[in-house]
Order: structure tokens, then C-alpha cells, then sequence
């Protein structure tokens, strides 16, 4: 019986661990308090338009912090400054896994719908972005911000944007 028991643990604390939808370790509050200020680093060097200085330690960031979606879009904005659009479409994968965990964490809140409808154009999906703002429109009816955001089509106008255009796909 005890053989039994000594087996059936691992297994249960397996499965509990599989269903928490962390793909990692715990983030922890010093990582994140380094990732903070390797951001400031980079947004310096970002504001220097020293996009090769900014690129290491925006990897390093996200390296850190893999859960938040704005280190991985700044790292795939920089990156596709450098003419790296492989890279860049690596770190833009990055931000939409990262907010869509957002989502499922926050499923009664629009703002990770609107990264994600971001992230999906920026990486040239835009048919399945223009479904995300349908999906969107259609879960969250009563938000004032996603009704503007439909009827003043503001994601065309998102696309239209000279600063919108030089970091996309």
C-alpha cells in the first residue's frame, strides 16, 4: 500500500502542476525588479536610437519577464529596426503568447484583446486580427472602448500609421 501512495504522489502533483498554465518557474519579485531596470537601459538606449545597444538587453528582459507582452513587442520592434525579421517575428510570437495567457488570467478585461489585435498586425495577420476585433466586439458589448475602437474603425486607421508601418511585418 505505502509503494501505491509513493507512486500516485508524483502522478497527482504532476497533473495539479500541469493545470496551473505556467510553462516555468515562479517569476519572482528581484527578476522582475531587474528586468525593470534593464528596460529603463534599453528605453535609454531606444531613445539614443541605438537600436544595437537595446536589442542584448531587451533578450535579457524578456529572458527574465517572459509574461509581459510589452518587453517582447519593444524586443521585436528593435529588432526589425536591425533588419532582423526573423528575430523580430520571434519576439512578436513572444508578446501574443504572452497575452494571451493575459486574457485567460483576465478573462473579464478587453485590454489583452487589444495587444493581442496589436501584436497580430504587427506580425501581418491581419485577417486574424479583423476576427480577434469581432470576437472582441461580440464578448465585451458593453465596454465603451471596444465599441469606439469598432465604430471609429481605429484598427484601419492603426494600420494606416507611419509608426505602426515601421515596425510591422
Amino acid at each position: 500500500m505505502k509503494l501505491a501512495r509513493r507512486t500516485l504522489l508524483p502522478i497527482v502533483v504532476l497533473v495539479a502542476l500541469a493545470g496551473c498554465g505556467r510553462s516555468g518557474p515562479e517569476i519572482t519579485d528581484l527578476q522582475r525588479k531587474q528586468a525593470a531596470h534593464l528596460a529603463s537601459e534599453a528605453e535609454f538606449a531606444v531613445n539614443l536610437r541605438d537600436y544595437a545597444r537595446a536589442e542584448p538587453v531587451l533578450a535579457q528582459v524578456v529572458e527574465l519577464v517572459p509574461d509581459n507582452g510589452v518587453h517582447w513587442v519593444n524586443l521585436g520592434s528593435v529588432r526589425k529596426r536591425l533588419g532582423k525579421t526573423g528575430a523580430a517575428k520571434d519576439a512578436y510570437q513572444g508578446a501574443l503568447k504572452a497575452y494571451e495567457g493575459q486574457a485567460k488570467r483576465a478573462p473579464t478585461e478587453p485590454e489583452p484583446w487589444f495587444k493581442q489585435i496589436y501584436v497580430l498586425a504587427l506580425l501581418g495577420r491581419v485577417e486574424d486580427a479583423r476576427a480577434r476585433v469581432e470576437k472582441m466586439r461580440e464578448k465585451f458589448p458593453t465596454y465603451r472602448l471596444v465599441r469606439v475602437f469598432v465604430e471609429e474603425k481605429q484598427f484601419d486607421q492603426m494600420l494606416a500609421d507611419p509608426k505602426f508601418k515601421e515596425i510591422a511585418l
